[in-house]
């Protein structure tokens, strides 16, 4: 390292894309400087945080919600200003939101880096399927993925549920238990495609982790470590030499002559300022705080903010919104055994219709459901010998289906720094501009509903709750163009008005699918880290 800089590479932010970065630099021999605006964790503690919160349904309540480090649903933190509350969901803590995800790892279609070419829909990514395919099996061995091999077989990755692989899943899938291996006989019968979710959670022994237990608590919080979660990198990175700052919000990005960064500030828990230099840097704190942060580092040099001469950072704010569905079936399957998300069903993932509409995945739900009907039979004044008789009764036959959408990047979606509030260390609060009515998106719903009605006829079913809508997987708002004009980043996930800086995280995705986004983030990342590599 040239002693003229604090580091080769600075990465800001500790999520899984941020720390895989540091992880591969550092490994390489590289100084790396890892930044993240939270605390370090233990997972103990969260477990008992966990099992004593009264608000098991928020994923976020066992972890801590700081002054200086809000997390997404933080009161007063994040302002919605839009036709639709979006909520995002996203942890600022030492290993980022995968704390509390249920491991999903897909990747992508071919066809879903296309659909502009393809359907007239949304844009094109300017990189192609195989030319991230070799990164997704990178990817797949970093996270330790498990997922089933046979499922892959004659699938042809243009109309099928899986693309084409060149190298095997780490891991085999965890087999059905006897609630799942029921839903795939009853659904495939009626011609639906099910099959089970590739996730980052281990199905054997793998990277000194533990094989899953089944404890059935992916979200919020994986008690033995079998769930992979940002942190595994973060303190691989460390391990490697990488020097790891949590508890410091960065807050200004500079950028010198000829466009290039020369360093960032931090504010530490007491209002202090620091300043840091490198060679290269990262932003890798997601799809709100770093196109907030971009934004916020207004200077001579960037007066629209750092990598903001297309004006497009934090516009196209997308996500994949799902729907929820649930009732109560003719026949006891005993939901709650094992992880959370096991197995998926598709009628399609791709084909034609996507010129007309989004495509979906829906998720067979295996939480354990006594606390909401508890909550619902109180409501309806039944207690005492009735109640615990009609919770068992009603949890044995609960079944539970979310379905995620995809939705075009809308530039009028965006989310900008707050002129007028600020948190607790004198920074603008995030303002996001969501609308969630959008045609394309709206068509793929009425075909999901057609597929609940499909599915309650099938095993039977009273509706218990009705459709809902959350906002998982924030996507967009540092997009990926081939054109300076209406774009962030290049193909490499380095941003065109500056040669040393780069991003990484789904913000930087062009199109987000229908299936988790998580997996081809790691990958882009991966992939971003090698091209620095070959330039320092």
């Amino acid at each position: 390292m040239n002693s003229d800089y604090d580091a080769d590479v600075i990465v800001i932010g500790s999520g899984v894309c941020g720390s895989v970065i540091a992880h591969r630099l550092a490994k390489a021999g590289k100084a790396v400087i890892l930044l993240e605006a939270g605390p370090r964790v233990e997972r103990a503690d969260i477990v008992e945080r966990f099992r004593a919160s009264v608000n098991k349904a928020n994923p976020n309540a066992p972890y801590p919600d700081l002054p200086h480090a809000r997390d997404s649903f933080g009161k007063d933190y994040i302002i919605e200003k839009g036709e639709t509350v979006n909520r995002p969901s996203y942890l600022r803590l030492v290993g980022g939101t995968t704390w509390h995800w249920a491991g999903a790892a897909w990747r992508l279609l071919p066809n879903d880096f296309h659909m502009r070419s393809l359907y007239g829909v949304g844009r094109d990514w300017p990189i192609s399927y195989d030319d991230l395919e070799p990164y997704y099996g990178q990817a797949e061995r970093e996270l330790g993925v498990s997922g089933n091999d046979q499922e892959n077989q004659g699938a042809t990755g243009l109309d099928g549920p899986f693309p084409p692989r060149s190298t095997p899943y780490p891991m085999a899938a965890a087999p059905f238990d006897y609630m799942h291996e029921r839903i795939r006989q009853v659904l495939t019968a009626d011609g639906f495609k099910v099959l089970h979710e590739p996730a980052a959670r281990n199905s054997d022994i793998y990277d000194n982790r533990p094989t899953c237990g089944g404890n059935n608590s992916c979200t919020p919080i994986c008690p033995i470590g079998a769930l992979y979660n940002g942190a595994v990198h973060a303190v691989k990175a460390e391990t490697a030499g990488a020097r790891l700052i949590s508890n410091a919000v960065v807050f200004r990005i500079e950028a010198g002559a000829a466009g290039k960064i020369t360093a960032i500030s931090y504010k530490s828990p007491d209002g202090a300022d620091h300043r840091l230099t490198a060679r290269y840097f990262v932003a890798a704190a997601y799809a709100i705080e770093t196109p907030k942060l971009l934004l916020m580092s207004v200077s001579e040099q960037a007066p629209q903010g750092i990598a903001n001469s297309s004006g497009m950072v934090g516009r196209n704010l997308t996500c994949q919104p799902e729907s929820r569905i649930s009732m109560i079936i003719r026949e006891p399957l005993w939901p709650g055994r094992g992880p959370v998300h096991p197995q998926v069903f598709f009628r399609e993932r791709d084909g034609a219709f996507r010129k007309d509409r989004s495509a979906s995945k829906h998720v067979i739900n295996n939480n354990v459901p006594n606390q909401e009907i508890t909550a619902r039979l109180l409501k309806q004044g039944v207690i005492g010998r009735r109640l615990d008789e009609q919770v068992r009764d009603q949890a044995s036959r609960f079944l539970e289906i979310t379905t995620q959408h995809e939705l075009p990047p809308n530039p009028a979606n965006r989310i900008v720094p707050s002129t007028t509030e600020r948190d607790a260390l004198g920074l603008p609060r995030p303002e996001i501009h969501f609308s969630r009515e959008d045609p394309y998106l709206l068509a793929g719903a009425a075909a999901t509903k057609r597929d609940y009605q499909r599915v309650m006829e099938l095993f039977g079913g009273t509706p218990f709750e009705d459709w809902r809508w959350a906002h998982p997987h924030s996507q967009g708002t540092t997009i990926m163009g081939s054109d300076p004009r209406d774009s962030v980043v290049d193909g490499f996930g380095r941003t065109h008005d500056h040669p040393n800086l780069f991003i990484a995280g789904p913000n930087v995705m062009t199109m987000p699918g229908a299936v988790n986004p998580t997996l081809t983030a790691t990958a882009l990342a991966l992939r971003s880290a090698d091209t620095i590599l070959r330039e320092i």
